[in-house]
């Protein structure tokens, strides 16, 4: 723009990019402003910076891209007409939604827990009418520099009301930014018992902070619009929060070591029965040590102790109308299964085999298109991805299927053991689970555990109280309530971080940063509502209308995906018919094969498998 005549020429309004930021900032529509909090804690006072979550909330359920997908009911999917084999894909088709809409004795029974708060009945006897916006939040802190040390601590929000397959795609916005939470370690604390508790309530209060607006608008309920113009009066629900381990453990309350959802001993999360599941905690009970803070201090202590939680003073969800905590921490396929189970397992793999084993059989392996080839093994790699992890799942039981183990032992226990895992990380990523299909993640991890004492005999484990592995006990129950697991991966929010975390304090100029990321988030989130108005407006302002919409893996696709490029080229016709199977050519075909490919790609239709038939007489 410093170009003599080009401001003039394109028509601009502005010269600068100070004067494109007053634009944006005054003359471009957008959500409210993000709010700036102070807590402090002692003498130390930290930011918190977040956007009003009903504003949020209000402007994803009016989205008009989202409009014609919306569900706003839960239904019940059956795979007859029997009605005895429940489908599960998305959250409205889970048991969480039909039992919080409509309680009735059949539903409490079949969810087989306690779905609800203490003298809290279903929300259409309370409230007719209403309609559910179930909230799935995800937080998680990402290092944005590599060397001095700064970290961001997001919170992400969406809505189950959008389908699954649009919310996991970063280009459809259904995630938002809700805030920052402090990052701070409290290192000017020196007692570590008083700092641990610190941290955890100085989390509680922010997250209050945030959440606080859900109380109120979940129990009475709040007039939104959608995108296609029809009202509702919507009650915000807080349905899952999807979060890594450390994360659950402060959330909930619950001690390092031990299960955030269930009461299971620390000591015994490495036993599996498989008829007697594992039941949530109490939450009268937590609710009721809770509440001694304002009527018993004094014993305040003994009665989170004896509920088995923290003594943390007001946790954010206390309050919240038709939470239970312990119920809304779901399965997370990425740290879970990939960076957790996965991770464990070929640990175990490579010390019963040895590692100069492994590393040789990961050389060994064949050339495929859709396999990682290890060229220098597993076994040095350090900082594992989940997406390697996931690589490596592709190729394990290839590498132990034959491998021979000290002392002469038989690897069939070794074999059983990571297929049962293998198996149960598979069938856990279904798009679209049945009671059936349940049953068989059942029958995956029930192998693991029946074959797992391998691991022991060969001294490479003393137990398996491994708080992720024991999690995956929960996993067929949560499927029930909240459909299937790719409704909550903290995948989709890893991706985030990019765009919503790191590229924002690139923009910034390292000082003061979360003041200077918060306003560059505004500025990019008014430019892309007003592209997106744009559009709409240059398409005619059409009314988004309702479209139909089949379960994920049920969509029959009619289309062919054809390569770019060919791997083959100046190939015979005598080849396509003897070599690729290519049959039936006719003279003319063969004859015509040059004008037949001219004609299409004049026509721009890419067709590259006939790019490698050249014609020969």
């Amino acid at each position: 723009m410093a170009i003599e005549g080009v401001v003039d020429r394109l028509g601009l309004s502005f010269k600068s990019s100070a004067e494109l930021n007053k634009v944006i900032d005054n003359k471009l529509p957008g959500r409210p402003r993000f709010e700036r909090h102070e807590v402090m804690v002692g003498s130390e006072v930290y930011d918190l910076y977040f956007w009003d979550v009903i504003e949020c909330i209000r402007a994803l359920v009016g989205d008009p891209d989202f409009a014609p997908f919306l569900v706003f009911a839960p239904e019940k999917h059956y795979t007859n007409g029997e009605k005895d084999i429940r489908v599960y894909h998305d959250m409205h088709t889970g048991r969480w939604w039909w039992t919080t809409q409509v309680r009735t004795a059949s539903t409490v029974a079949i969810v087989e827990i306690k779905t609800h708060r203490p003298n809290q009945e279903a929300l259409e006897k309370d409230k007719p009418g209403a309609t559910i916006v179930p909230i799935i939040i995800s937080t998680d802190k990402t290092q944005l520099t590599l060397f001095r040390n700064k970290s961001a601590y997001p919170i992400y929000l969406t809505i189950s009301n959008i389908p699954k397959e649009i919310r996991r795609r970063p280009s459809s916005r259904a995630y938002v930014l809700l805030g920052y939470l402090p990052t701070t370690r409290l290192e000017h604390v020196t007692n570590l018992a008083s700092r641990r508790r610190l941290i955890a309530n100085l989390y509680h209060a922010c997250m209050g902070k945030v959440f606080g607006p859900l109380k109120p608008a979940g129990e009475h309920g709040i007039f939104m619009t959608s995108g296609d113009g029809a009202t509702r009066r919507s009650h915000p629900l807080l349905a899952c929060v999807v979060i890594d381990y450390p994360e659950q453990v402060l959330t909930t309350g619950s001690f390092t070591g031990e299960c955030p959802s269930c009461d299971v001993d620390r000591n015994d999360l490495g036993e599996y029965d498989r008829t007697s599941p594992p039941t949530l905690r109490d939450l009268s009970k937590v609710l009721e040590a809770l509440d001694s803070f304002d009527t018993d201090p004094a014993g305040f202590l003994q009665a989170c102790a004896h509920a088995g939680i923290k003594p943390i003073v007001d946790p954010f969800w206390k309050d919240l109308p038709y939470v239970h905590i312990f119920r809304s921490i779901t399965p997370d396929v990425l740290h879970q299964l990939y960076q957790g189970i996965t991770k464990h397992l070929i640990s175990w793999v490579t010390a019963a085999c040895g590692a100069a084993e492994i590393d040789a059989r990961c050389r060994r392996m064949p050339p495929n298109h859709n396999l990682r080839l290890f060229i220098k093994g597993i076994s040095s790699l350090s900082r594992v991805s989940g997406q390697e992890h996931d690589q490596m799942c592709r190729i394990l039981m290839g590498l132990v299927i034959d491998a021979p183990l000290p002392d002469g032992l038989s690897n069939a226990r070794l074999i059983r053991a990571v297929r049962g895992l293998l198996d149960f990380l598979y069938l856990a990523q279904y798009p679209v689970h049945t009671d059936e299909t349940l049953v068989l993640l059942e029958d995956a991890l029930e192998r693991f555990h029946e074959n797992k004492d391998i691991f022991i005999d060969l001294g490479i484990r003393e137990n398996y109280n491994i708080p992720k592995l024991h999690f995956a006990r929960h996993y067929p129950l949560m499927i029930k309530l909240y459909g299937t697991t790719d409704n909550y991966n903290t995948e989709y929010t890893e991706r985030l971080h990019i765009d919503l975390a790191k590229d924002a304090y690139a923009a910034t100029n390292h000082k003061d940063e979360f003041t200077q990321m918060t306003m560059c988030l505004e500025r990019k989130e008014k430019v892309l509502r007003h592209a997106q108005y744009i559009k709409w407006r240059l398409d005619g302002s059409p009314t988004p209308e309702p479209r139909e919409w089949l379960p994920p893996g049920l969509e029959l696709d009619r289309t062919r995906h054809l390569a770019k490029h060919p791997n083959v080229r100046n190939v015979s016709i005598n080849s396509l018919e003897n070599q690729y199977s290519a049959m039936f050519f006719d003279s003319n075909e063969k004859s015509g094969a040059f004008a037949f490919l001219f004609v299409e790609s004049r026509s721009g239709i890419d067709l590259s498998f006939y790019a490698a038939i050249r014609s020969h007489k």
